[in-house]
């Protein structure tokens, strides 16, 4: 399987990320990805850039060196009811918008509020991928989460770092949500969740957990350039609820 974009990196904007966007785009076409996305983290993660870096990524290119680059943000989900770091007047002028879970900036809570809060995330209709939703500090009910963001038309992140250097123990609990949005043919995306350059394009994992699941090719967004800009495409009309604009 070729894959074209990596839809989940950070640069040194991020606080505790060690390259350059530069360097990651570099890397990016040494790879051969024609997509990169720029998702640096929300404001409410310690060490991460002021609002006004996301509002100033307008000065970025639409493409560099043959790649083209999505505008982005990893937000922060702050709370149960799924608020995210970021508001409207920001989200809207990105490209593209992940949100998740981090310690310091969501406290926890039983399975029914955490399940609570991704879903109430999801219906932000600028939220594009729910990153990292196997972290076992944050049980959720799988089958909930994942019908949600299929009706949602939200994708659900495989994170390959979740399998080597973050979020120990997530192993388990991403094979069982690869298995259920196979099961109900919904979509995911894969994210290296690169911190640095050398990272770009690692889905070694992604893969690897892809094919126990039995995810197909076409459940794959970054498996094909014009399912993908369909998917972003659809911001170009926010008023409409997003369950009713299928891929």
């Amino acid at each position: 399987m070729n894959l074209i974009a990596d839809l989940h990196c950070h640069t040194v904007a991020s606080g505790h990320a060690y390259s350059t966007l530069l360097e990651m785009i570099t890397s990016a076409k040494e790879k051969g990805l024609e997509v990169l996305a720029i998702t640096d983290h929300g404001p409410a993660l310690p060490g991460s850039p002021h609002l006004y870096h996301f509002g100033n990524m307008k000065v970025f290119t639409k493409e560099m060196h043959g790649v083209r680059i999505l505008r982005g943000v990893e937000a922060n989900i702050v709370d149960y009811d799924g608020s995210i770091d970021m508001p409207t007047r920001y989200l809207k002028n990105l490209d593209i918008v992940l949100a998740g879970f981090h310690n310091i900036c969501y406290p926890g809570g039983s399975i029914e509020q955490n399940t609570n809060a991704l879903i109430n995330a999801m219906e932000n209709p600028y939220v594009d991928i729910i990153v990292h939703p196997g972290n076992p500090e944050y049980p959720i009910d799988i089958k909930r989460f994942v019908k949600a963001a299929k009706e949602l038309n939200v994708l659900v992140e495989i994170n390959n770092s979740s399998f080597s250097v973050s979020r120990a123990g997530s192993r388990k609990n991403c094979l069982e949500i690869a298995q259920e949005v196979a099961k109900v043919k919904g979509m995911v995306s894969f994210g290296s969740d690169a911190h640095i350059f050398y990272d770009v394009g690692n889905f070694d994992h992604c893969f690897k957990t892809a094919k126990e699941a039995n995810l197909e090719e076409n459940q794959i967004i970054n498996a094909d350039l014009r399912k993908l800009e369909k998917f972003l495409s659809r911001k170009e009309n926010i008023e409409y609820i997003k369950r009713e604009l299928p891929l």
